[in-house]
């Protein structure tokens, strides 16, 4: 199509639709419900870095000294009690 001059794209629409209210409220809880998840996914991030973290420094410890036969804990109870309080506040954090 010729206009002023200028040959035009019959096909050219400008990159936008239009849109009535329902499919614009639509979008819009779409848009919401993406962001809330997105922040849900941060936070099960978090807590399993948390997690990571807080396990890692005991797999370490009990991987030292492999040639010695027993491990030595004498206040084992305790330990894994503080342990567990702590991965239980992971957990529910």
């Amino acid at each position: 199509m010729l206009y002023g001059g200028v040959i035009m794209d019959e096909d050219f629409d400008f990159g936008f639709t239009a849109v009535d209210e329902s499919e614009l409220e639509a979008v819009k809880q779409a848009k919401d419900t993406a962001q809330k998840m997105a922040v849900g996914v941060d936070a099960t991030q978090d807590k399993i870095d948390k997690l990571y973290n807080a396990i890692q420094p005991l797999l370490t410890n009990l991987k030292k000294n492999p040639e010695k036969e027993y491990i030595l804990w004498p206040n084992r109870i305790e330990k894994v009690d503080q342990f567990e309080d702590m991965l239980r506040k992971i957990y529910n954090a």
